[in-house]
């Protein structure tokens, strides 16, 4: 149960800080969220597979294409401006079941 904690902390943090690096380039790879939106879906075929919320509002979502594999991750201003944070190939869906408690493994 730790185990998996630190884990899913760690991918939250890692998130929050390739966003925040997104933000201090000064906006390259952003644009109103509806132009993002279909550029995923036309171009690459992805829809909205995971989403969360960070902090100051910003919205954390994952897209990926079942059919291709590839994937993105995006954060979302509160203006509505959604920036690209990371994108990749051989996205793979898990539903994973959480260890029993006590069992680190």
């Amino acid at each position: 149960m730790i185990n998996t904690l630190i884990r899913a902390t760690t991918c939250l943090a890692l998130m929050a800080l390739a966003a925040q690096q997104v933000w201090a380039e000064g906006g390259r790879n952003c644009a109103p969220r509806p132009v993002v939106l279909e550029r995923l879906a036309e171009s690459y075929g992805e829809t909205r597979q995971s989403i969360g919320l960070g902090a100051q509002g910003v919205v954390i979502e994952m897209f990926a294409s079942r059919e291709t594999g590839s994937w993105t991750i995006t954060a979302t201003l509160p203006d509505g401006v959604t920036c690209l944070v990371a994108s990749g190939e051989g996205y793979e869906a898990l539903a994973e079941a959480l260890p029993a408690q006590g069992n680190d493994a």
